[in-house]
Order: C-alpha cells, then sequence, then structure tokens
C-alpha cells in the first residue's frame, strides 16, 4: 500500500502560487494533483516535476468537482489534504463595479472552496484524517479601497473556516486558513488587466490610483510565490499544523492595522490611496 501523501491543489495556472505549492510538495514527496480550468490544465508544466499529475477542475462546475474528486479516490482511496488555492482579482470602485464582475469573484473565491469542502469531506471524515488549506488574504482582514469586492470574498472565506475549524474537529479534520500579503505572482498581472479594460464615470478620476492597487501586490518588495509557497508547505505538513498562517510582503503592517482604531486605517487608506481630497 502506497502511504504518501495525496494532495489536492486548486488553482495551478503557470507562475502563480498554486503552481508553487505543487512543486513544493512534490519535493516532500508527496503525490500532488495540480488542476486548473480544463482550456489550460494539461498545459500547466514546461516539464511536469516527479509525482505531479494534472488534472482538470472548475472550482464552479459541481460535476467537473465532482469528477475530479471521484477521479483521484479512485485512483489513490483518499485525498490527504485539499489545498482551496484557486482564485481572481476583483478590483473597482464598488459603486461602479458591474455586479457580473463581484458575483464571478464569489462564485471562484468563495464558493469555490466550499464546493471543494462538500465533495472532499465526506472521504476525509470516513477515514478520520485530513488537512483542508483555506487560501484567503490579509486584506480579508484589513478591506482596502479599490479591492472591496475581492477583500469581501476573501472575508467570507476566513468565516467559513473558523466555522469549518471546529465542525469538522470530530472527524479528525485540520483546517488552516491561510493569509498571505504581497506575494509576486502572475495573479496581479492578470487583475490589472481586466482593471485596464473598465471605463469608470465617478471614478474617472482616479483611474491611475486603482491600477495601482490592483497591482498593488506585485512590486520588487513582495515576497517571492516559490519561497512563500515552500515555507507555506512545510506547516501544512506538520503533524499538528497550525489554524492560521500570515506571512507576506506588507502582511505585518496590515495586520496592526487591523488592531488600530479604524481612524486610523481611514487616515493611512485615504492617503495611500489618494482619496483624502474632495472632487
Amino acid at each position: 500500500m502506497d502511504n504518501r501523501i495525496v494532495v489536492l491543489v486548486t488553482g495551478c495556472a503557470k507562475g502563480g502560487i498554486g503552481y508553487e505549492y505543487c512543486k513544493a510538495f512534490a519535493e516532500h514527496g508527496c503525490i500532488v494533483f495540480a488542476t486548473d480550468l480544463p482550456q489550460r490544465a494539461h498545459q500547466l508544466f514546461d516539464q511536469t516535476p516527479p509525482r505531479v499529475q494534472t488534472l482538470e477542475l472548475d472550482v464552479t462546475s459541481d460535476e467537473s468537482v465532482e469528477k475530479a474528486v471521484e477521479t483521484i479516490i479512485s485512483k489513490h482511496g483518499r485525498i490527504d489534504i485539499l489545498v482551496n488555492n484557486a482564485g481572481i482579482g476583483s478590483s473597482g470602485p464598488l459603486a461602479e463595479l458591474p455586479l457580473q464582475v463581484v458575483r464571478k469573484a464569489w462564485e471562484v473565491n468563495t464558493l469555490g472552496p466550499l464546493r471543494m469542502v462538500q465533495q472532499v469531506v465526506p472521504h476525509m471524515a470516513s477515514r478520520r484524517s485530513g488537512v483542508i488549506v483555506n487560501v484567503g488574504s490579509i486584506v480579508g482582514n484589513v478591506p482596502t479601497p479599490w479591492a472591496g469586492s475581492y477583500c469581501a470574498s476573501k472575508a467570507a472565506v476566513h468565516a467559513m473556516s473558523h466555522a469549518l475549524r471546529l465542525e469538522l474537529r470530530p472527524f479528525g479534520i485540520n483546517v488552516v486558513m491561510v493569509m498571505p500579503g504581497a506575494i509576486r505572482s502572475n495573479f496581479g498581472s492578470a487583475t490589472v488587466e481586466n482593471v485596464r479594460s473598465q471605463e469608470w464615470k465617478l471614478y474617472k478620476k482616479f483611474k491611475e490610483s486603482i491600477e495601482e492597487r490592483a497591482n498593488a501586490s506585485q512590486s520588487g518588495k513582495s515576497t517571492d510565490a516559490g519561497v512563500f509557497a515552500r515555507d507555506v508547505v512545510k506547516q501544512v505538513l506538520r503533524k499538528r499544523p497550525p489554524r492560521q498562517i500570515v506571512m507576506g510582503h506588507l502582511s505585518g503592517l496590515l495586520s496592526l492595522l487591523s488592531w488600530l482604531p479604524l481612524w486610523v486605517r481611514d487616515l493611512y487608506f485615504s492617503y495611500r490611496f489618494n482619496l483624502n481630497k474632495k472632487i
């Protein structure tokens, strides 16, 4: 019987954090299923690392999620670790951001992880063992201007994770919430492209500031995705994984802001994102 840990990672597009999670788990000898949307699932790696297999999975589709989970269970009989990493950006002023953009972010970022949990948990519960890693964001705790939709979708992931951590305890399933700070990956680039395609009305004068926020995680000081992923994986593989992992550029500053009075936070963000003057 193969005793290697079986890991399922969602959202593994090339150049992203999920891509790095897969490589890091494989380096620890795990059997890894790297999943992504059907149109790119089989082009994730130029050369697929040993112990990594690619699989089609769309977290917004019940049928796709069920098929992927059953494929892994039929091959290995279990899923030891689920990493809910799939996510998309959603930047722009909430008063103008099209609701279809907001709805898509919630479908991927919030309902996607829950859809995965509902498919995987019965298998983990039957074995009284498993780890679920939900990837939130530091801005789920400290929402910023120009990214209210994304921040809210991640705040919901945090709330669900806290509830799941207790609800799944009787079945021997651990829940780890990861809250990245600014991590350098292809995630920010995709978000900027989406923002640039929008035409703002009320906030036309803030276009540059909005685009800057969309690209905030990609500065030169941002934490390298590979470094971040290796550290997270190391902690997740512990016999007793932590309940929460907070790391990455700016995570310390934003954590501090979460404890300070709201007027301090408002003052900081209003100057940071050019909202300190009336039009």
